[in-house]
């Protein structure tokens, strides 16, 4: 991933763990758990935790966690990835809260439908966890399955979404 230059960072305490929330001139660029895999290096990014845009998503996430929020309505800045991996995180924009998809279904809903595999992937690299909601994607068989945040989080997440009992 390829992050802008103007990107700062704020520490977010949430009720499953750390996060780091960064963002860009043009929108939010990241929400990653401590610990998450491919959490960048975000340590020669400077803190902002003052910044206008950082203090929205941060009182959105804590919106969303204590469920008066059901949608995030945030500028966002994927740039960051591939033509492919941005077709991808745009269609998890797409799942409501309480609704969940496969990957099988989000690589036929991105004209992709052989590429099950590479949307996986996509969907393991999205840089804005909970955000853009790649949480709501499971097996083919409703099965919870990959998750970078790890899988006790995306469980979390899909209760507090009502998605699972």
């Amino acid at each position: 991933m390829r992050f802008d230059t103007s990107i700062v960072q704020a520490r977010y305490r949430s009720p499953l763990g750390p996060m780091i929330v960064a963002a860009t001139a043009r929108g939010v660029a990241g929400v990653w758990f401590d610990g998450q895999r491919h959490l960048p290096d975000c340590s020669a990014w400077p803190a902002a935790p003052g910044n206008p845009l950082l203090c929205k998503a941060m009182q959105q996430l804590d919106e969303y966690f204590a469920g008066t929020r059901t949608a995030f309505d945030l500028p966002l800045d994927l740039q960051g990835g591939t033509a492919f991996q941005q077709s991808v995180w745009q269609a998890l924009l797409s799942i409501p809260r309480g609704g969940t998809t496969s990957y099988g279904t989000l690589s036929h809903r991105i004209g992709q439908p052989a590429a099950v595999r590479a949307v996986g992937a996509a969907v393991g690299r999205n840089p804005v966890s909970i955000v853009v909601p790649c949480h709501r994607v499971l097996g083919s068989d409703g099965s919870l399955t990959g998750y970078a945040g790890g899988l006790e989080r995306k469980g979390a997440l899909l209760r507090l979404e009502g998605a699972l009992m």
